[in-house]
């Protein structure tokens, strides 16, 4: 049942999986006001649908145009949308103006409140915010409802789940939870009562699913989040207060937004492509210029937008690993391109010598450990070689010798890619192991292994393997199955870190 449910959110990109998420809500709520279930006029509601709508579009397209970027109808729907959920539906001429004032500041907010094109917080949250302090109208978070709750926790998990973010969603609940529970027990509340009421009459759910998760807006690495979304967590707990401001779902995620920014600074770049080159029969590698005091980690990942006058279903936004090392001057990208490509991959191959893409949100554990003594196995499925080109570069150009080993496993010889660094990487002293898939094409003289990662392949490769620290990238069925040969030989979790995107490369 998992495997078809990852199979099927493996076609979506997490945008789209977001947005349809938000469809799936609203149009549960129309047929819940049809029925008298929910206390809304289901014929206000979808006005209050169409009115968002088209705020938000004809806003975020005149900004889009002053300040001379793509506009990225996807977000425009996604934060409509939101805004739908959390605001009252209509209830008569008065509630325009509010309606028109939060949608054109959850836009502006992407291009006025920004450093470096990276906008600071989250654009819904800002607006309502804005809309409190400014008009004094404020969200009411309606889609936090009882009816609504089966809704919401069934979509809700699924888009955790694409994004991987179970450990984030954790902490904020952890911390909401334990706010609460400490609230009720000093005020002598029925500790049954008030988590009851948090769950089922408040937007928690839905705020961890959709705001908590928000990836431009959430900080780059796992430890930061987890205090990210702790925070959050007793900040929305509705008894904590600052004198008579009382903090609500829209403050809470601003002040964690601004954690988020004052502790992992990034900015948004508009990159020149140097170089296009085929690496193997549907691989290829781009080369763009890099900008002055950009820097990374080896293995960190961007996310890459495209400017496409007509996106498919799968959106113009892409996460892709940068292959390149920090020693180098450019920042390279290793793509996959399939005989059916999305618009955004179709776009991106017809990219001429000096045609620009955005790129932003800088993020990612999948690093070196600090401890160069550390044994490590690196496991590379096809285009997951492109976090261990940017390691194992780095360790070529600082001349560092480090105890790893890599397995490099693609289907057949001719998809091997980034040899001539493999091939100086063995010269330093790192082991490589390339096993093909496709038993029936392998090569007179092929002198790698052949078949898929299996316990007892690693059992004879890796020496001392129980005492490694384990890299795996790939596509998501690939790492589960290595996650699973690593089960069988009791490598313990803490010792395995992954890195794959799916869906989204």
């Amino acid at each position: 049942m998992l495997r078809a449910i990852d199979n099927a959110l493996n076609r979506i990109t997490m945008y789209r999986l977001v947005l349809y998420y938000l469809i799936f809500l609203l149009g549960a709520a129309v047929v819940l006001s049809f029925k008298g279930i929910l206390g809304y006029d289901p014929y206000a509601l979808l006005f209050t649908i169409g009115f968002f709508i088209a705020a938000c579009w004809i806003t975020n397209t005149v900004f889009s145009k002053i300040w001379g970027v793509p506009a990225n109808v996807e977000s425009v729907y996604i934060s409509a949308l939101i805004l739908a959920l959390i605001i009252t539906p209509y209830q008569g001429s008065q509630d325009l103006w509010f309606f028109a004032w939060a949608a054109v500041w959850a836009m502006a907010s992407k291009y006025i409140v920004a450093v470096h094109r990276r906008h600071i917080f989250n654009p819904v949250a800002f607006a309502v915010a804005l809309t409190y302090f400014t008009i004094n109208g404020s969200a009411s978070w309606w889609v936090g409802s009882a009816p609504l709750l089966p809704f919401v926790l069934v979509g809700g998990v699924l888009v955790v789940r694409k994004i991987g973010r179970f450990d984030l969603v954790g902490s904020f609940l952890l911390g909401a939870l334990a706010t609460t529970l400490v609230f009720s027990l000093l005020g002598g509340q029925s500790l049954t009562t008030t988590t009851q009421r948090l769950v089922l009459l408040s937007p928690l759910v839905f705020f961890a699913c959709v705001f908590v998760t928000e990836p431009l807006t959430a900080p780059p690495t796992r430890k930061l989040r987890l205090i990210y979304g702790a925070l959050v967590g007793v900040l929305f707990t509705p008894d904590v207060h600052i004198g008579g401001l009382y903090t609500t779902p829209e403050l809470a995620i601003l002040v964690g937004n601004l954690f988020s920014f004052l502790s992992s600074p990034r900015s948004t770049l508009v990159l020149s492509l140097k170089q296009k080159v085929r690496l193997a029969p549907d691989i290829y590698e781009f080369v763009f210029a890099r900008p002055p005091k950009f820097s990374f980690a080896p293995g960190q990942y961007m996310e890459w937008t495209m400017g496409l006058s007509d996106p498919d279903s799968r959106g113009n936004r892409r996460y892709f690993t940068l292959a390149s090392s920090p020693t180098e001057d450019t920042i390279r990208v290793g793509v996959k391109f399939y005989e059916k490509s999305s618009a955004f991959k179709q776009s991106m191959l017809a990219m001429e010598t000096g045609d620009e893409v955005i790129a932003g949100h800088l993020a990612g554990d999948f690093v070196l450990p600090d401890d160069p003594a550390q044994q490590c196995v690196f496991i590379a499925g096809g285009i997951g070689i492109t976090p261990f080109r940017s390691m194992i570069q780095y360790l070529l150009d600082k001349r560092e010798r480090r105890p790893i080993t890599l397995i490099y496993v693609v289907r057949r010889a001719e998809e091997i890619v980034y040899d001539d660094v493999l091939q100086r990487a063995q010269r330093q002293g790192i082991r490589v192991i390339y096993t093909l898939t496709d038993a029936d094409n392998v090569p007179p003289g092929w002198r790698g292994q052949v078949g898929r990662i299996t316990p007892k392949l690693i059992k004879s490769v890796v020496p001392n393997y129980a005492r490694a620290t384990y890299y795996i990238s790939g596509p998501r069925r690939m790492v589960e199955a290595v996650n699973d040969a690593l089960g069988d030989l009791e490598i313990q979790p803490r010792h395995i870190k992954t890195d794959y995107f799916a869906g989204l490369a």
